[in-house]
């Protein structure tokens, strides 16, 4: 927690300031040498996005820009170090989230080629798949197709309707599309440039479904023409990202040998027998899907990034944009409008905890697929963070890009300017690589177990005694003496008991009790199910958008502590006095809007829920003067912006103006309106 000393006040705000090197290290994280290399290699305008290229166009330049990644050493961060690559794993996605300040769609298809279609072999093949496709992967000379998701199934991937149903005679796998449903859909890669993909498909041999597998299928023959069986169309134009070739792949009883099997989980023999290392069918899929888990890891961090790149033009823009005459007779700056910063720095704030957030996320990441924390139960926490944090993320962004464009006006609209292309290529970050919502049920079911695990082995009298606490809880919450004992000690000045009672432990304390609350509620009504399935699945679906709810509120709640430990790791008073403002201002604001539950459940009184909103207000009121300076610890320069109203061109516009008034005042020829002219003509009657 933050140092109970650190007490700011609104007056000392001015006099305040901010190391922004230091913060800006923080912001960049464990792999800030990377990031920094990432962000030098982008300012090359060879991979800025050409806003006036149409979509063929749009696609030749970003599979151009992939090779310039080749040739610059950009993409072999993750592979082994046989192949040229290595081997850092949290690295190579740093680097990569960096490219959504070039173009999204590089950033996109850039993880299509080498995390997914390349992470796929690499982590799904054996030694042997490696030394047959990996050099290709990496060079580009193979660019390929993830091929999982299906018209008909998204993210039910362990339903989908693909086959590989296996040919003793020939010892080969028929890649068949049995159905339209079953079409592979919405594939970077696919419609054009890809020669070869990875094909999820129900795996049979002896007439037994082993589930999902997955196998490397070529696509073209050297003759650069699709082989025999291979379907292919083309998605055209979508809502963003059209510098990627997206498209639908379809198999007509495609043939391929046995060892295209990327067998590391599961094997046939040339007799068709299945063996596996891992003998739950359940268990060996999820082990399969996590192996996978960098898209999700890598879209959390780019869309952070993408936020914090729309800020940094939506605030430098409002810093500098005049409009209306204030008392003193000038043009108001728009950021010392109330509005405007209720607007711009509460998401400043989130998208803060989201970027310290990921860089633990990232942590995690990393020690797991460098093998240093590989365990079973590694694996699942890493599963769970990225389900609960990519949804939260990808959300912001949209929101956020939104906010941002609305709040320079009609200068935001222009597409010159960054925000709209931005929103438009993010808006399917919202629903690829998982539905928000189903990630985020995942995370509600795993809340839910863990819950449950408190009671696995307890007797009777131990749950006994559970029941009476839940009781004294429910009582002492619910009906409100937590409550009544705030708007006791509110009676003296509301504003200044919330300044001191809604600090940091008391965030945290509301924060995780929300969490705790609404599990143990959902648990409580699922409860009569019993092994009962179908009442059970009657109650889960009762409870889904609660549990959903409480999913993201656990999101939420480690992106606040998240935040909490950068705060604690700087040592300049100064700095964490204003970083201590701005996570103080994201878990008010978090706070402010479940005020409904923190009210219902007893946990706050209504007087200081109501002095919530306005405390919200001074804590933006105190970072005012500080907002250039925390968008300036972002790290951008002009090359990764580039955004004519965050360049200072509206600040020359605006000095301009005001000299060409100053100089006309001066020279005694300005006009007299007629609003003082008549002004004079009563004075002079009277």
């Amino acid at each position: 927690m933050v140092d109970a000393a650190v007490r700011p006040t609104a007056a000392s705000a001015p006099e305040a300031g901010i190391d922004v090197a230091r913060v800006n290290e923080l912001l960049m994280g464990t792999w800030a040498h990377t990031r920094r290399e990432a962000r030098e290699l982008i300012k090359d305008p060879a991979f800025w996005r050409d806003d006036s290229l149409g979509k063929d166009e749009h696609r030749e330049r970003v599979l151009t820009q992939l090779h310039l990644l080749v040739e610059n050493n950009a993409v072999h961060r993750a592979f082994p170090k046989a192949f040229g690559g290595e081997e850092d794993n949290g690295a190579n996605i740093a680097g990569f989230e960096e490219l959504v300040a070039a173009d999204p769609s590089l950033q996109i298809k850039s993880g299509v080629q080498w995390g997914l279609f390349g992470g796929a072999v690499l982590q799904l093949g054996t030694e042997e798949h490696h030394k047959r496709w990996l050099p290709g992967i990496m060079d580009l000379s193979i660019p390929g197709a993830f091929a999982m998701t299906e018209i008909g199934h998204g993210s039910d991937v362990a339903a989908v309707g693909t086959t590989a149903t296996y040919d003793p005679q020939t010892e080969e796998f028929v890649i068949n599309t049995p159905f339209r449903a079953a079409t592979k859909e919405y594939l970077g890669n696919a419609a054009l440039h890809g020669i070869a993909a990875t094909v999820f498909a129900q795996l049979i041999t002896n007439g037994v479904n082993h589930g999902v597998h997955c196998f490397y299928v070529p696509l073209r023959g050297e003759d650069g023409e699709d082989l025999p069986g291979i379907g292919r169309e083309d998605d055209g134009l979508k809502g963003g990202l059209n510098g990627i070739d997206n498209g639908r792949l379809s198999f007509d009883h495609v043939r391929v040998p046995r060892t295209n099997l990327l067998n590391k989980y599961g094997d046939v023999a040339a007799d068709g027998t299945y063996t596996s290392p891992i003998d739950s069918p359940g268990r060996r899929f999820f082990t399969m899907l996590g192996t996978l888990v960098q898209g999700r890891v890598s879209l959390d961090g780019a869309s952070s990034w993408a936020s914090a790149l729309g800020l940094h033009i939506a605030i430098t823009y409002a810093t500098q944009r005049r409009q209306f005459d204030g008392a003193d007779g000038q043009e108001t700056v728009l950021m010392d409008y109330g509005k405007h910063q209720r607007r711009l720095l509460p998401r400043l704030a989130t998208t803060y905890a989201q970027i310290f957030a990921h860089d633990e996320f990232l942590q995690k990441f990393d020690g797991v697929f460098s093998g240093r924390t590989d365990t079973p139960e590694d694996r699942e926490d890493l599963e769970t963070l990225a389900a609960a944090l990519k949804p939260l993320s990808t959300w912001h962004a949209l929101d956020t890009l939104q906010e941002a464009r609305e709040a320079c006006g009609g200068a935001g609209f222009m597409f010159e300017n960054r925000l709209v292309g931005l929103r438009a290529d993010l808006d399917i970050y919202a629903t690829f690589e998982g539905d928000n919502n189903i990630l985020l049920q995942l995370v509600g079911k795993r809340l839910l177990t863990d819950y449950a695990r408190q009671f696995k082995g307890k007797d009777a009298a131990a749950l006994a005694k559970y029941a009476v606490g839940q009781t004294a809880d429910r009582v002492f919450h619910g009906a409100g003496l937590r409550a009544l004992g705030q708007a006791v000690a509110d009676l003296g000045s509301t504003a200044r008991s919330v300044e001191n009672g809604l600090r940091a432990e008391q965030q945290h304390e509301l924060l995780t009790e929300r969490v705790q609350q609404m599990v143990a509620d959902i648990a409580g009504r699922l409860r009569p199910a019993g092994k009962d399935k179908a009442l059970g699945e009657k109650l889960f679906n009762q409870n889904q958008a609660e549990l959903i709810e409480a999913a993201r509120a656990h999101g939420e709640l480690l992106q606040w502590e998240a935040f909490t430990d950068a705060v604690n790791a700087i040592e300049d008073e100064s700095t964490r006095q204003v970083m201590t403002w701005l996570r103080d201002l994201f878990g008010l604001t978090l706070i402010e809007k479940h005020l409904a539950w923190h009210l219902i459940n007893g946990r706050l009184s209504t007087q200081r829920a109501a002095a919530v909103s306005s405390y919200i207000g001074r804590l933006c009121h105190r970072l005012r003067p500080h907002v250039l300076e925390l968008v300036g610890a972002f790290g951008f320069e002009p090359e990764h912006v580039r955004a004519p109203i965050a360049s200072g061109i509206e600040q020359q516009r605006q000095d301009e103006a005001r000299a060409h008034y100053a100089a006309l005042a001066a020279s005694g020829e300005a006009p007299i309106s007629e609003k003082e002219l008549r002004k004079q003509a009563k004075q002079k009657q009277a």
